[in-house]
Formats: C-alpha cells, structure tokens, sequence
C-alpha cells in the first residue's frame, strides 16, 4: 500500500511486471475520469441509478495499484452491471481529499451517490466479493 496523506513515495517496492493496460487497445470498460467537469458530471448522474460504482483511486507511480490493475479490468468486464472508474489521485486531488483518500489503492463502492463499502490494498478477491454483495 503507497501512502497518499502528504504524497509520501519513498516506499520501495520489488521489482513487478511493467504495467499494462486493456485501455490502449479501446476494449476496456473502466473510464478514466482525467477533470473535475468531468468527474461531476459522471458522479451527479450516479446519483440518479441504482446501478453500483466502483471507484479505483490510483497513481502512477503506485506499484501496488500496478499490481492489481488488470484484475481491476477484469471484474469490469465481468460485472458488465457495474460502473468502474478510475481516478489519478494527482489529476483530480480534490475528489482523493474529499472521499478521504489516504493509501492507495483505494477502491470505494457507491450507489446512488453514497459509500456503501471499500476495499483498501491489493485484495482483489475481498474487491470482488463486495461488488458481487452490492451489485444487486
């Protein structure tokens, strides 16, 4: 886990398998979500769906969300019912401080506009199991 409460990145890390993202080839179902506007608009809508959010809050430079990133877009193109979204916690600062983010990877469950749970770290089979439990 990577501290994001006073951008602390002196944590080292064993070397992991370069990232790779399905977002270059234009078949991923995550959206990232790059300006505020943006970010708002997405997130008022949320508020009128009873469909589940998943919110991944991520940094380049954190190897542990480079670790579960591509279980991230697998469960989004497993749970074909749910949202899944993904914020740069340095492009939109103010939406990491206003959800308190402070360690990454932070996933953060919404419905209707409202936290109905969170996974923090690497635990991608706690993550899905809380999608498959909210997703109803």
């Amino acid at each position: 886990m990577a501290s994001f409460g006073g951008w602390r990145r002196q944590v080292s890390y064993p070397s992991v398998v370069p990232r790779v993202s399905s977002t270059t080839n234009g078949s991923s179902r995550v959206i990232a979500i790059h300006s505020t506007a943006r970010w708002k608009s997405h997130f008022d809508a949320s508020k009128l769906s009873t469909q589940l959010m998943v919110i991944d809050f991520t940094a380049t430079w954190c190897k542990p969300c480079q670790l579960i990133e591509s279980a991230f877009e697998e469960m989004a193109a497993k749970f074909t019912d749910v949202v899944f979204v993904k914020i740069d916690v340095d492009e939109l600062m103010e939406v990491a401080q206003a959800f308190q983010v402070q360690a990454m990877p932070a996933f953060f469950l919404l419905k209707q506009g409202k936290v109905v749970d969170k996974v923090v770290g690497t635990k991608k089979d706690e993550l899905q199991r809380k999608i498959e439990k909210h997703k109803i």
